[in-house]
């Protein structure tokens, strides 16, 4: 089956073996508009409480303007900051509705907005509260810092979260290992955790009424509550379930490595094909720096797979495990699995060891004549990996892989390889797959090339809700 006329490129698959198969049915997405409600319902119920503690009528003169606004401004800033540890406490129904996509990028919008009304709050509660005073604004502060309940943990639940937020300034963190960043990053829990005693002590705002109070306290106890149920807890007691040890580890080339885990009734471990975990390898120093690997093959209740690329230290070590070491995991996370599909057919488009997670969704695709088409982009032959895998799971699907070989283009951001800079990017993919428009489409890859894919898809008529992608970057 070849319908390729990009240069530099091949079809692997060879005649196809068509069968058939079920489609499976989509998640469901309606929790998604759900949580969005509950997280607005959360901040106009702030403002309401605001108003009723006489917000709207606290403006009497300059200095009592601006404490009034400073302490709407600490009020939003303290619901936006539990907000975004609920968007990533793993809460698995918001997670699977969301995508590890979506909720990373609304958990750094609503951090960086926390933080600017957190900032705001300082600066205008102390330049209000100065006004009535002789001690100045730097006097004031110190002041409030020395002599107010809770204020002094405040001060370092500040310095924690500003630590948070420098580092996860896009260019400071390009310069951050992972599991650097993953630590440091922590620090929210810490912040968020030091401020409630200030809040609770001196805050009118928390001690008002009973709604208030209960308000409040609810809130962070439900944060509380989820970050020790799903991040601590539940990985925990999945580990100790289902003891996860490393049986086989394979060099699949020089710098690609598969390690494959048995255990325990692993049939009832919840995971789809092309989910991730976070992976934490018992076999000595560095064992507590977890890293985040999808799965290279579907789950067949006996063993999980992950297939991995050395770009660092912690990638690299996975050639070195021995068979016996135990596994502790975090997971499964990640919505790009066939469950969230929302047509029969599909295309898999994966660029270098992005193809992993794209192999393992192949080999859980029901089999259908042309159901599937797999493109995998490489700089060179040698850079193919899982290669037969993918030639056997796509002739069994009745589907067939196509190879877009060669040097990336650097006269334009393209997924194209420089040699086919004569075609558009949508009408490269229009060309291999002449009806994508009426399929889904998956994409894994760098974050900068899958860009250029899903622009390509969208300009070929796929539908927004039929492109499914997720980055495995931080």
């Amino acid at each position: 089956m070849t319908s390729l006329v990009l240069p530099e490129s091949r079809d692997l698959s060879g005649p196809a073996a068509p069968r058939r198969g079920r489609t499976l049915a989509p998640t469901p997405r309606w929790w998604r508009d759900a949580s969005a409600v509950c997280a607005w319902g959360v901040m106009l119920f702030v403002v309401a409480l605001w108003v009723v503690g006489g917000g709207l009528t606290a403006f009497g003169s300059l200095g009592e303007g601006l404490t009034n606004a400073g302490r709407l401004g600490g009020l939003l800033a303290s619901a936006m900051m539990l907000l975004q540890v609920l968007l990533m406490a793993r809460i698995p129904l918001v997670e699977q509705a969301w995508g590890q996509d979506e909720l990373a990028r609304m958990h750094r919008l609503v951090g960086f907005t926390s933080f600017n009304l957190m900032a705001a709050h300082i600066v205008l509660i102390t330049v209000g509260y100065s006004a009535g005073t002789t001690l100045g604004v730097v006097g004031t502060f110190v002041d409030e810092v020395l002599h107010s309940p809770g204020m002094l943990l405040a001060l370092a639940g500040t310095v924690a979260l500003v630590l948070v937020v420098v580092t996860s300034v896009r260019r400071a963190r390009a310069r951050l290992r992972y599991e650097s960043w993953h630590l440091l990053h922590l620090y929210a829990y810490l912040g968020a955790g030091l401020a409630l005693p200030h809040q609770l002590w001196t805050g009118q705002d928390f001690t008002a009424n009973l709604a208030a109070t209960v308000f409040w306290w609810g809130l962070y106890a439900f944060a509380l509550v989820a970050v020790l149920v799903y991040r601590v807890a539940l990985p925990i007691i999945r580990s100790l379930r289902h003891r996860l040890v490393v049986s086989e580890v394979v060099v699949e080339s020089p710098t690609v490595t598969s390690v494959v885990m048995t255990g325990r009734r692993l049939d009832r471990l919840p995971v789809r094909a092309g989910q991730f975990f976070q992976w934490r390898f018992l076999d000595g120093p560095g064992w507590s720096r977890g890293n985040p690997y999808s799965l290279s093959a579907a789950p067949d209740g006996r063993s999980l797979r992950i297939t991995a690329e050395a770009v660092g230290a912690s990638s690299a070590r996975l050639a070195t495990l021995r068979p016996g070491t135990k596994v502790f995991v975090e997971g499964p996370y990640g919505r790009l699995h066939a469950g969230i599909r929302t047509t029969a057919k599909a295309v898999l488009i994966g660029a270098g060891i992005g193809i992993t997670p794209l192999r393992a969704i192949l080999e859980e695709l029901p089999a259908s004549p042309d159901g599937v088409v797999v493109i995998y982009r490489v700089g060179s032959q040698s850079d193919i990996v899982l290669g037969d895998e993918l030639l056997d799971l796509a002739r069994s699907k009745g589907g067939r892989v196509v190879a877009v070989v060669g040097h990336r283009n650097r006269e334009r951001a393209s997924w194209l390889p420089d040699d086919s800079r004569h075609l558009t990017d949508a009408e490269a993919l229009t060309r291999i797959v002449p009806g994508i428009a009426a399929r889904d489409v998956y994409v894994c890859g760098s974050p900068a090339w899958m860009e250029t894919v899903v622009t390509a898809a969208h300009e070929a008529g796929v539908p927004h809700d039929a492109v499914h992608r997720e980055r495995f970057t931080y």
